[in-house]
């Protein structure tokens, strides 16, 4: 059932979802019997949500409904809205007696992100939902961690004995996290002059594949114990003081440029984005997670828009071998590495070195590659898919905890601090380029470079 403001009939609301259905569908196999009974369910409401006395009638509407379907007052409340909205909203609910949670029905409610746009936003916006929902009964929503391959990184790592014992310091050199987008802002350029690469990108999406890269096995696999061992690495991230963001953090914003042979816009051309603004549309930083496990292995994170490509890989560089034997006359000897594909191409590749054949002592390296979303057959859950079916089972795994949330905007905002120190020097990046000079220098100063195709 949707709740909006416009002046829209049932009818009309199923003719909308009928042709988005059509549009969107992995499927379009099932018969137009079948797919009417499905749009025989969804129905609308028009409601104002600033009007309290309108969700005591919504209270009534939702328990004849209940009556037909034998939903016994379970419900799931999904705020697409603004957070300035959420907490009208979850009063209002409250107050209509449509938040019970005693036993005998459950209510939960779904928060997409941005969660707040810092600690202290964040903090007053829980309070309010918390008086209402409670922590067990708010699913904060990341679409990145529905998405197969994120669930399959706990896999990769712990049932596989040639991985689990060499994911330390003493085998691994660094890890780097690479989150690419050759895209703008489109038509977002309100909402990203308020939040920036680093609200937008690194406070959520990239620090859960840190945390997921990086936690320890948790004791059982239930959500609060795989929780926790994330939680545990938010708090082990070495902390950013003024000079460690001048020294280990790279903002930039793209200008003018060429994407596919097209010449696209400067950040500062884009609609609704001001002509001077100093907004980030790239990070690139090293951070380290103070730990036995990980001690003295560097993290290197680059998110950013307008670059050369699109994809999100995580990649575990090896440690290199000392150059004994015949490898000491060879050159360009490579470490071995892994790399673990999010999107667009979902999979897993091992690159090792073997030798070349022919009667010389030649090294090359070579790949073992497994796609996990090239078999036109195997069709995965869309990620919200994935994640909305655990919210009605009641499964929190796949969701962001408030401690993970409030972790992560400490880490954020001790960045976003330094950098109001220092007025940045904007555009410093063509689009079409792999970011600002100083992304590069950031790790090549370390021995080491991109893993970027």
């Amino acid at each position: 059932m949707s709740v909006g403001r416009r002046d829209k009939t049932e009818d009309e609301f199923r003719k909308d979802a009928e042709q988005a259905i059509k549009r969107f569908s992995r499927s379009n196999n099932g018969s137009q019997t079948r797919l009417n009974q499905v749009l025989s369910r969804f129905y609308y409401y028009r409601l104002d949500i600033y009007n309290k006395d309108g969700y005591a009638q919504l209270g009534d509407y939702l328990s004849e409904i209940d009556k037909v379907y034998g939903t016994n007052g379970n419900r799931i409340f999904y705020l697409a809205v603004a957070p300035e909205h959420f907490k009208p909203i979850v009063e209002n609910l409250r107050s209509a007696g449509m938040v019970i949670n005693d036993g005998t029905s459950w209510q939960r409610v779904v928060i997409e992100k941005p969660f707040g746009s810092d600690l202290n936003s964040a903090i007053m916006l829980n309070e309010v939902i918390n008086r209402v929902f409670g922590e067990e009964h708010i699913y904060r929503i990341d679409h990145y961690l529905g998405k197969e391959m994120l669930q399959n990184i706990m896999a990769i790592r712990f049932a596989n004995a040639l991985f689990e014992p060499l994911w330390n310091n003493k085998y691994i050199d660094h890890v780097q996290i690479i989150s690419s987008e050759t895209v703008g802002v489109e038509n977002r350029g309100a909402y990203y002059e308020k939040a920036g690469a680093l609200r937008d990108m690194l406070q959520n999406h990239m620090l859960q594949l840190l945390m997921l890269t990086a936690m320890e096995p948790p004791a059982i696999l239930d959500n609060n114990s795989i929780r926790d061992e994330k939680v545990k690495v938010l708090k082990s991230l070495s902390g950013m003081t003024y000079e460690k963001v001048r020294q280990h953090v790279v903002r930039g914003q793209y200008g003018s440029g060429q994407i596919d042979n097209k010449t696209v816009p400067g950040y500062r051309e884009e609609n609704k984005v001001s002509p001077s603004s100093d907004t980030e549309t790239f990070v690139a930083m090293k951070v380290e997670v103070e730990n036995f496990r990980w001690g003295g292995v560097p993290f290197y994170l680059l998110t950013g828009k307008r670059l050369p490509a699109k994809f999100t890989e995580i990649v575990i560089q090896f440690v290199s071998l000392p150059e004994v034997l015949y490898f000491k006359e060879l050159r360009g000897l490579k470490p071995n590495t892994l790399h673990i594909r999010i999107q667009p191409m979902e999979g897993v590749e091992l690159y090792f070195n073997t030798k070349k054949p022919g009667i010389r002592n030649e090294i090359i390296q070579v790949g073992m590659d497994f796609c996990q979303n090239c078999d036109a057959d195997a069709v995965s859950p869309d990620a919200y898919e994935r994640l909305l079916l655990d919210v009605m089972k009641g499964d929190s795994t796949l969701f962001t905890r408030w401690d993970e949330v409030e972790y992560a905007w400490r880490f954020v905002d001790s960045i976003s601090r330094a950098w109001a120190e220092e007025k940045p020097v904007f555009p410093n990046y063509p689009a079409g380029t792999w970011g600002p000079y100083g992304a590069r220098k950031l790790i090549e100063k370390d021995g080491r470079q991109w893993h970027v195709v």
